[in-house]
């Protein structure tokens, strides 16, 4: 019974942390990619909202949540209010299958860093995001606007198609780790060639992981494969008759998507939380990367180019600092080294791909709709589809 009552409370409180966490990055994703483009095309972004707009996110929600929701009259109603329902919550629930670390000891109670494990949870991911497409397919028919329904029949068509070489880009990891796993995979990629090089799947499949990374970004409509909502043909798409939280909703489908990508990414292919390093020279870089902010925050603030900066910049600083010590604090701690920095190495990993995500929104036009699908049934399901041939065929030569 107290095993029991034990397993209850910490599921709810990693319920609980998750999804602050999961959210919080959600709305911060919004005022990195606007910050990132605006440094990309000589712009300063937002920053009137709080000190360097951080608190930009937290007014957007507000405008969004007291914002009116108009429903067109031409509608149906019941799928037009289900499509954005169902884009986020499908979008959000994969997340419960991410592990972020290895197994940890809380108190009397040993779990892993993890909401939920599921011995197929790379299949479960891949059926998630399969179904994802109704939100977007449902939301464009049920508007009754013919660029809705164009921008919902393109996300369906790009979704599916690209869906063939992520899915051909994933077996290949699968094939070397022999496991459907996310943990046994990131296990699988723990030590080091040579003492040096880490044993992450992304030195064998590199060609899997450009693939994987490339049907991403279709998978999550994101530019250069943003057709569904291409404002100058579509005005926005599948989303143009919508307003207020439900607007909001599919915008929030796309970042959960993004993380998810950017998460899977990072198991299958970057060795999760495994460090690059061997220890002991891995443990002493959060320390340095979290120092290194730290005093450039507070020298900056020393010499402010903005009244604001005097203040806010210090104060930054300060925590970053804060958090160097807490690492540093770590390294005679095990359990607190453990999961500092599983955390520290996963979610390193993940912000590196979703900053390319965003580099890339800055930098390259869109393709033509003839030329995404040509790409995906020319070049990208052949070339992932060799891959995996070869794979297979270096797997079965090299099994015992």
């Amino acid at each position: 019974m107290n095993f029991l009552q034990n397993f209850l409370i910490l599921s709810l409180i990693k319920v609980a942390v998750i999804a602050f966490i999961l959210l919080t990055t959600l709305a911060y994703l919004q005022w990195i990619e606007r910050k990132v483009i605006g440094h990309i095309q000589l712009r300063v972004g937002p920053y009137r909202v709080g000190p360097h707009g951080l608190l930009q996110p937290l007014a957007d929600v507000v405008k969004l949540i007291t914002k009116e929701g108009v429903m067109p009259s031409h509608v149906n109603k019941f799928f037009y209010l289900l499509a954005p329902f169902i884009a986020v919550v499908l979008a959000l629930i994969s997340i419960s299958v991410i592990p972020f670390g290895p197994e940890i000891t809380v108190g009397p109670v040993k779990t892993w860093m993890q909401l939920t494990d599921l011995r197929i949870g790379i299949l479960f991911v891949l059926a998630i995001s399969s179904v994802g497409v109704y939100g977007v397919a449902l939301g464009g028919w049920a508007s009754n606007n013919k660029y809705s329904l164009l921008g919902g029949l393109r996300s369906s068509a790009q979704m599916i198609s690209y869906e063939l070489p992520l899915a051909l880009a994933i077996a290949a990891p699968l094939l070397l780790a022999n496991t459907l796993s996310f943990r046994e995979m990131v296990n699988y990629q723990d030590g080091f060639w040579f003492g040096f090089i880490p044993r992450w799947n992304v030195f064998p499949e590199i060609v899997g992981f450009c693939i994987f990374v490339i049907a991403g970004f279709a998978e999550t409509n994101r530019v250069p494969f943003d057709l569904p909502e291409a404002e100058n043909e579509l005005v926005a798409g599948f989303h143009t008759e919508y307003s207020s939280m439900s607007f909001a909703a599919f915008f929030m489908a796309e970042y959960a998507n993004m993380v998810t990508v950017t998460a899977v990414a990072t198991l299958l292919f970057l060795g999760g939380w495994q460090p690059p390093f061997p220890s002991p020279y891995s443990d002493f870089i959060p320390v340095a990367v979290f120092a290194f902010g730290g005093l450039i925050a507070v020298f900056h603030g020393l010499h402010p180019a903005r009244r604001l900066d005097k203040f806010t910049l210090p104060a930054a600083g300060l925590v970053f600092l804060g958090i160097a010590a807490l690492f540093g604090l770590s390294l005679f701690v095990p359990m607190l080294k453990t999961i500092l920095m599983a955390l520290f190495w996963f979610c390193g990993k993940v912000f590196i791909l979703l900053f390319l995500f965003i580099w890339v929104r800055g930098t390259l036009p869109r393709f033509r709709y003839d030329q995404l699908m040509r790409f995906a049934w020319i070049v990208m399901f052949p070339l992932a589809l060799l891959n995996l041939l070869v794979t297979g065929l270096v797997v079965a030569l090299t099994s015992k």
